[in-house]
């Protein structure tokens, strides 16, 4: 292949320019808020499971209070007859009467334990619910946390994009100095290797960083100045300046 040596070296703009936008592109894939948001969204996923699962055990316990006490109320209400089936006299059968004593008696004895059980899940509750508030606290925070890294993050993508947009801007002009044909082995090179063209500089090829042999050289300095060389060890593109050495 053969394209004048200023479209070669048109070349290395366009490689310095494809470069900087790969630089842009690693910087967008690997910004620190990215990992940091990773992070913060497992750390709010966990907040708000345990929120749930907290709001949920409250409710239980919600419930349950609500039957305990449904339960004590009912013995109150039988006590309350009981009672006043014994007020009123009605009751004249010793047996009958004893009988009703020993039942109010063991409702009372009843009651007692169900307003234990009553206050025993009341703390419980009381503890479920402020165990609700604190983890509401931190799936909030960790959510305002999150929400800050990925305004940073945002941040960031913009202005690296506006900056990447400049460079892309540029490209089409460098690159309609070039063949089609060239242009197009230097974008597949491009793809092969993430660099398609390099300078040779000093005798030594700055793609691979490899110093090229005598023979190479000398081959260079034999081949035509519109030839379009490759360098031997990584096969990319090899640009003569008046850098080269030659």
């Amino acid at each position: 292949m053969k394209a004048a040596p200023e479209a070669q070296k048109r070349l290395l703009d366009l490689a310095e320019l494809d470069a900087g936008l790969d630089r842009f592109r690693h910087r967008r894939r690997t910004l620190p808020e990215l990992a940091e948001i990773e992070e913060l969204s497992k750390s709010l996923a966990r907040a708000a499971t345990q929120a749930i699962a907290a709001e949920t055990e409250a409710g239980d316990l919600a419930r349950e209070q609500a039957k305990a006490e449904a339960d004590v109320d009912a013995v109150r209400v039988r006590i309350d007859r009981d009672q006043k089936r014994l007020d009123s006299g009605q009751v004249t059968s010793p047996k009958d009467l004893a009988s009703l004593q020993s039942e109010i008696a063991s409702l009372h004895r009843r009651q007692g334990d169900l307003e234990e059980v009553v206050l025993e899940i009341m703390e419980r509750r009381e503890a479920a619910d402020a165990q609700v508030a604190d983890l509401k606290v931190q799936r909030d925070e960790a959510a305002a946390t999150l929400a800050a890294a990925e305004a940073r993050r945002d941040a960031a993508f913009a202005e690296i994009d506006k900056e990447a947009a400049e460079l892309q801007d540029r490209r089409p002009a460098i690159a309609a100095d070039i063949p089609d044909d060239l242009l197009a082995l230097y974008g597949k090179l491009r793809e092969q290797f993430g660099v398609g063209a390099a300078m040779l500089h000093g005798g030594r090829c700055l793609g691979c960083r490899t110093t090229l042999s005598i023979a190479d050289l000398n081959r260079i300095r034999a081949a035509a100045h519109d030839e379009v060389l490759r360098c031997e060890e990584c096969r990319r593109i090899l640009v003569r300046t008046a850098e080269s050495g030659l």
